[in-house]
């Protein structure tokens, strides 16, 4: 099959004539806020590690100039530019952000005596180069302080790359997070981590070639930093109330806490002495994601609509700037004001807009084809859906309130995907019938159809050549065509995959420092969603496990393919006692003798226990097929 990218289609170039005609490309005022307050670039941009090997290179997105191609949606050509642009910024006098170093922004305050760190991107690697960029003009200021707004990895990652665990252990360095920060933090990059990790490949467009053919842009940063070090050092200073202060290294800042918006744990910071708004990932410069295309837990975009109100009401009065953790400020007060108004009328619009329709009986898939935003927000440029999408945010809302099941009896029990692709593949007349179908739907410009049958007939017979060229150049199309840059990076992705074969997990997030933090219920947890069920019905075993550091003492009990643990004190005795200091706990996933010695972990009672119980273990596979079966 032709691995080289195809043209965009006569019905995608009349799809992106139509989206220039109808958008107001000739407001520039987002370009001059992009630029404002740039005081240097890095030249070149890449980041390498340790080994040499090249983490992040903003300078590959060069080819972001002049008009949108025709394999490019103009709108997210327009949105991509804005978002290339990299360097250091002055936000105000004392708050300075460095941009362009990984999918999202990491932020300067200037302290009385050194500089707080507000979310150190994804990598050690990156976060030390936007740091030394920031030195390299600001002076080497010593870190103070540590902000992670909230529990997802961009915002946390790198901060051994701008401190370490001895500055913060020997007091010198605060780290402020909202509650319950590590808990979500680690639990997203372990529990579901492989899954969501091999999904986030696509998502973020971490294979592609980057060009007006591949991957241009994800919308609220243009792709994450991969093979950097992810790393994590826990909370010193719990953030817990709205309306909480905190001073730091001179710094005054007032929390207002946000869980369960974009993220579980989440909170925004305004900064009275500098009249600044950090509002974290809650007001950016898209609709953001209610459901991540990588999976996560449905965002609830009732609560993020009202926690917008609640900042207007209690900081919209003393406002300067905006700013958040990707994408650009917003300066003056009305600007800034108007601007966290249409972010909040967003989500409400979407949320009340899906409930009334599925109320008179609409599905997901439905009301996201009826509905249809109101002109101020539909020509509001941070409202378009460069990172979410109106299409599966109403899906999502659908799904939280309603879940997978539609009502319909048809689709209670359906067969598998592959099951279902032979079943059509006969009704077709055979696969070459299902292929031919496809290309006429290709032809006529229907690419969400040839999409659904030419991926039938590929999962009927995967090695079949046509049927994977395409659906390969279907895929193509709907990248080309598609305004939100994780839809496109997902099509492109997976017509890569059908030419080329799986590229697997360019960027993995359950990274040791993230293991280190499980705590040991959370550990007992990662390992019971590793048991085969199945090969584990028949094994019966108790082993209890001795956290000496932390007095802290559980039975673990494996039966009937299900691992379960208690702390409550146990009356007989178990096969195998294991005693250990809690920042060993994780070398029980290996249960070699060697890794156990290692870890200073001492085992007594049945030396064969713990053998039997990671015997039955089943780790996830970060290269499972996504457009094959």
């Amino acid at each position: 099959m032709p691995t080289t990218p195809k043209p965009a289609s006569p019905t995608v170039v009349s799809q992106q004539q139509a989206l220039l005609d109808s958008l107001p490309f000739s407001d520039t005022q987002d370009f001059e806020d992009a630029t404002r307050g740039k005081i240097a670039a890095r030249e070149p941009n890449a980041v390498t590690d340790a080994h040499g090997n090249v983490v992040w290179d903003n300078d590959t997105y060069a080819f972001l100039e002049g008009d949108a191609p025709d394999t490019v949606n103009p709108s997210l050509w327009r949105q991509s530019k804005l978002v290339a642009e990299q360097g250091l910024f002055e936000v105000v006098e004392g708050i300075y952000q460095v941009r362009g170093f990984d999918l999202s922004n990491v932020t300067f305050i200037e302290g009385t005596t050194g500089v707080i760190v507000l979310d150190p991107l994804i990598g050690e690697e990156t976060a030390a180069a936007a740091l030394a960029l920031y030195r390299e003009h600001r002076g080497d200021r010593p870190v103070t302080g540590i902000i992670y707004t909230h529990s997802h990895v961009d915002h946390f990652g790198g901060v051994k790359g701008v401190t370490s665990q001895e500055d913060v252990d020997a007091g010198r360095v605060q780290v402020l997070a909202p509650e319950a920060f590590t808990e979500h933090a680690v639990s997203e990059n372990v529990y579901a981590g492989t899954a969501m990790g091999r999904r986030a490949g696509y998502m973020y467009g971490a294979a592609l070639a980057r060009g007006p053919q591949g991957q241009v842009g994800a919308g609220l940063g243009q792709t994450t930093s991969v093979g950097t070090t992810v790393t994590l050092i826990a909370p010193t200073v719990d953030i817990t109330t709205t309306g909480q202060e905190e001073t730091v290294d001179g710094v005054r800042m007032v929390f207002q806490m946000a869980p369960g918006t974009e993220a579980p744990s989440e909170m925004l910071i305004y900064f009275p002495d500098h009249r600044a708004l950090c509002a974290a990932e809650d007001a950016t410069h898209t609709l953001h994601n209610l459901l991540t295309l990588r999976g996560a837990v449905v965002r609830d975009p009732h609560a993020w609509s009202k926690y917008l109100t609640e900042t207007i009401d209690l900081f919209g009065d003393d406002l300067d700037v905006v700013f958040a953790s990707h994408h650009w400020p917003t300066w003056g007060r009305e600007r800034a004001v108007e601007y966290l108004s249409l972010q909040r009328d967003l989500y409400a619009y979407l949320h009340d807009q899906t409930l009334r329709l599925l109320n008179k009986g609409l599905v997901g898939t439905e009301i996201a084809e009826e509905i249809q935003l109101p002109p101020a927000l539909e020509n509001a440029w941070h409202a378009r859906g460069y990172y979410g999408s109106v299409s599966h945010n109403v899906k999502a809302i659908y799904q939280r309130y309603m879940g997978w099941y539609d009502g319909n009896p048809a689709h209670l029990w359906e067969h598998t995907p592959v099951e279902r692709a032979k079943r059509y593949a006969r009704l077709a007349g055979g696969v070459d019938a299902l292929v031919a179908n496809a290309r006429e739907a290709f032809d006529a410009g229907d690419f969400r159809w040839a999409a659904e049958v030419a991926n039938h007939a590929v999962f009927a017979q995967p090695d079949h050549a046509a049927a994977r060229e395409v659906l390969a150049d279907t895929y193509e199309q709907l990248g080309y065509g598609s305004e939100n840059g994780t839809w496109r990076s997902v099509y492109l992705s997976g017509a890569t995959e059908l030419r080329s074969g799986n590229f697997g997990t360019p960027t993995a997030t359950n990274a040791p420092d993230i293991i280190a933090n499980l705590s040991p219920e959370m550990l007992f947890d990662a390992v019971a969603i590793q048991v085969d069920g199945p090969r584990a019905w028949d094994e019966k075993l108790t082993i209890d496990v001795v956290v000496t550091d932390t007095d802290q003492r559980y039975r673990v009990r494996l039966a009937n393919g299900v691992l379960t643990y208690s702390s409550a004190a146990q009356r007989d005795e178990p096969d195998a006692t294991i005693t250990a200091v809690r920042a060993s706990l994780p070398a029980l996933a290996a249960g070699s003798p060697d890794a156990l010695a290692a870890a200073g972990i001492e085992v007594t009672g049945d030396p064969s226990a713990l053998g039997r119980l990671t015997s039955v273990l089943d780790p996830g596979d970060p290269d499972f097929a996504i457009v094959t079966p």
